[in-house]
């Protein structure tokens, strides 16, 4: 008996250790588009704003290239986004800030880059709250 319930008990962890790894929707995203768009909107303006010196400056722009990475990750390869202009301007600015962040990780954004991606932002958002 107690052979046939460790042998069920692996396989129900083989099980959903799987399925849980089938998703391409990391963790800290929700699989809603424009929910997890806006919210890495938020998180990158936060990031981006802080101030140089900050003692989470570092932290801040290590997690927004982990949400960058992810959300590239997660909705790049979807056909019904990839046609929508929420999702070219926002991709374009991802890749600006990612960009940045790989070239010049001990630099701050420069002011010129922080007022296209502020403006691509609103871009993103305008865009979304249209439906496109």
């Amino acid at each position: 008996m107690k052979h046939y319930f460790s042998r069920l008990l692996a396989l129900v962890l083989v099980v959903v250790i799987g399925l849980a790894g089938c998703t391409n929707v990391p963790g800290n995203l929700s699989g809603d588009y424009r929910q997890d768009t806006l919210a890495l909107v938020n998180s990158l303006r936060t990031a981006i704003a802080l101030p140089e010196g900050a003692p989470e400056k570092a932290a801040a722009q290590a997690e927004a290239r982990k949400q960058i990475n992810d959300f590239a990750a997660a909705y790049r390869r979807d056909p019904a986004l990839t046609k929508l202009s929420s999702f070219t301007t926002m991709r374009t600015a991802l890749n600006s800030l990612a960009g940045h962040y790989s070239s010049y990780p001990n630099r701050p954004v420069p002011e010129k880059l922080k007022k296209r991606l502020e403006s691509e932002f609103q871009q993103v958002e305008s865009a979304l709250n249209r439906g496109a």
